[in-house]
């Protein structure tokens, strides 16, 4: 979130003695191509088994006209593959219900009307509350595009209301293939994603090791977006081990392995200049080890970090303190949420682009819908960048659909064929930038449409090309107007929670370190609040000069309250790394 947000202050302009301030909107940033998710294969290889086991079934059937509801299912195989095997169990199921609960809204909806104008508003409150919901989950990739595309194409099916139980029949039983080609996994790699989460922590440490710190204590910006990289992947990573179960000794010494690399990672949070090279290379030869497959390599620790290991232990089998900037899900829902404003502009710009797609005669409004919700990120800028990219993408993704026709023409097999192979595409190019994945989505997109109704192509080009146009700039221009006023509230929010868990760490800090689990117990719960609300603080900053009219951010607090968190959290990092006196 905020990835390519710049700093607040270099970009901004703030007339003088105004309180706001309007930002502009990049563009080179937003084409820019990165390096592909470390895992991105997972989520592609499980989408591609999952859809061909139905789809080939309904090809042998003849009936690949029921593919959407069999694709509502199986596309629920492209999420929580981030997840230990456990807690992915459960999160898969809940969007498996999820899923198949929008579609049985969208499906009985298309039964009792034809009304488009209405279909569109319905349409679009669905994928408000699914924008709201997954924000506030967390979910993580494809967050709420899959269940958006998906209800909002099937409010448009004809529909009878008889055939709405099979049809989610069908829905249900591909999300439980999809569920248990997302768990497969497991029978080879049990401890997999807990090893990838360690692991992206060793390198964010490394990676902060290998920085130079500035002169005269002045920390330059590439050691502090280094510092803020190394304890957000600490910080996910200690979520992530806090979720496996250890039932039994062999789950139990599995994880406290990792422990014991994690908490050898979070040291270079309070690394001394001269021993950093060296670690840094030990902290990379690990990862590497951990990403293998290989045997968990022997870690030695110190006394102190030892007996942490106990109070993490301790910790794991009773109820975790709430950490600040971590509150439940109900809460970021609750009225006064920057989550609210998000919503309402998706229900907005969906209804909006909808209307205007069919007042210019496009037979497919429900792709202005799937495009105006598709580009509502964090932040304005963020919902350009988005906007830009999905209608780069669109436009690449038509003229290699239109490069396709002739493919298409040999047969509904080479259909099946193509779209799975362009779900492939599109998940091994989506991380590197969207527009890029969107070259590939857009194909497969129209290919879904095609079997259940053959359209003309050029009509079908260039209705996709209209809505894509008009969903992307009316969702934009929704986005514009209405702000989001209260992301500078949980600026406030979260600068109050820091500088709690700050004053609770100095104050202990100040305390000679004790013999024993407690103290460690104590000063490992006082190093998760200060981590978790540094890195929520961090993440409102970047929310927040993300929108293009804003109130001017309290700079000097933010700066203040990170450094003096950051100091710290060092210094609970070295209070949990150094000797302890005996008793």
């Amino acid at each position: 979130m905020g990835k390519h947000a710049r700093p607040a202050g270099k970009s901004a302009r703030t007339a003088p003695g105004s309180t706001v301030r309007v930002r502009p909107l990049p563009i080179r940033s937003a084409v820019r191509l990165r390096r592909p998710v470390d895992i991105w294969h997972k989520p592609a290889l499980s989408a591609v088994a999952a859809l061909a086991v139905p789809d080939f079934a309904l090809f042998a059937l003849g009936r690949l006209d029921l593919i959407l509801y069999t694709s509502a299912g199986a596309m629920c195989a492209l999420y929580a593959h981030g997840l230990p095997y456990a807690a992915r169990a459960r999160t898969l199921l809940w969007v498996v219900l999820g899923m198949v609960a929008g579609l049985g809204v969208a499906l009985t909806a298309a039964s009792l009307t034809t009304s488009p104008a209405l279909l569109v508003v319905l349409a679009s409150l669905v994928a408000a509350v699914h924008k709201m919901v997954c924000d506030a989950t967390r979910i993580g990739p494809p967050g709420n595009l899959i269940l958006t595309f998906i209800a909002a194409s099937a409010f448009f099916v004809p529909q009878h209301l008889g055939q709405v139980p099979l049809h989610l029949a069908l829905a249900l039983g591909a999300g439980g293939l999809a569920w248990l080609v997302c768990m497969a996994p497991a029978l080879i790699r049990p401890r997999g994603p807990e090893r990838i989460a360690t692991a992206r922590a060793l390198e964010a440490a490394a990676g902060l090791l290998r920085t130079e710190p500035g002169p005269g204590g002045v920390e330059p910006a590439d050691v502090a977006q280094a510092r803020h990289a190394a304890a957000a992947a600490v910080n996910a990573a200690w979520h992530t081990l806090f979720l496996v179960p250890a039932h039994t000794p062999a789950q139990a010494a599995a994880r406290a392995g990792l422990e014991r690399l994690l908490v050898r990672a979070e040291s270079a949070l309070g690394h001394e200049p001269r021993s950093a090279a060296a670690e840094a290379e030990r902290l990379t030869g690990w990862a590497r080890e951990l990403r293998s497959g290989r045997p968990l390599p022997e870690v030695a620790l110190s006394a102190a970090e030892t007996e942490e290991l106990v109070g993490v232990a301790d910790e794991a089998r009773e109820p975790r303190r709430p950490a600040p900037g971590r509150p439940g899900v109900l809460a970021r829902l609750a009225p006064g949420s920057p989550l609210l404003p998000i919503g309402a502009r998706v229900a907005a710009g969906g209804v909006l682009a909808g209307w205007a797609s069919m007042a210019v005669g496009v037979g497919h409004p429900y792709w202005a819908v799937v495009t105006a919700a598709s580009i509502y990120q964090a932040n304005t800028t963020l919902s350009w960048q988005r906007a830009l990219q999905r209608t780069l993408g669109n436009l690449l993704g038509l003229l290699l659909y239109t490069a396709l026709l002739p493919l298409l023409h040999a047969g509904q097999l080479a259909m099946i064929v193509l779209a799975l192979a362009c779900q492939l595409g599109a998940e091994a190019c989506i991380t590197r930038n969207y527009w890029l994945g969107s070259v590939w989505v857009t194909p497969m997109a129209l290919l879904l449409t095609e079997f259940g109704s053959r359209l003309p192509a050029r009509t079908l080009i260039a209705d996709r090309w209209i809505d894509t146009v008009v969903g992307a700039a009316v969702g934009l221009a929704c986005c514009v107007l209405v702000t989001n006023r209260r992301a500078a509230d949980r600026i406030e929010v979260a600068l109050e929670r820091v500088t709690a868990a700050e004053s609770a760490a100095s104050r202990l800090l100040t305390t000679g370190p004790t013999p024993g689990a407690d103290d460690a117990r104590e000063t490992g719960w006082a190093r998760d609040r200060l981590a978790g609300g540094l890195v929520e603080l961090r993440e409102a900053v970047e929310v927040a000069a993300g929108e293009w009219w804003q109130r001017a951010l309290p700079e000097e607090r933010i700066a203040d309250a990170e450094q003096q968190g950051h100091r710290a959290l060092a210094g609970l990092v070295r209070r949990l790394s150094a000797p302890v006196p005996a008793a």
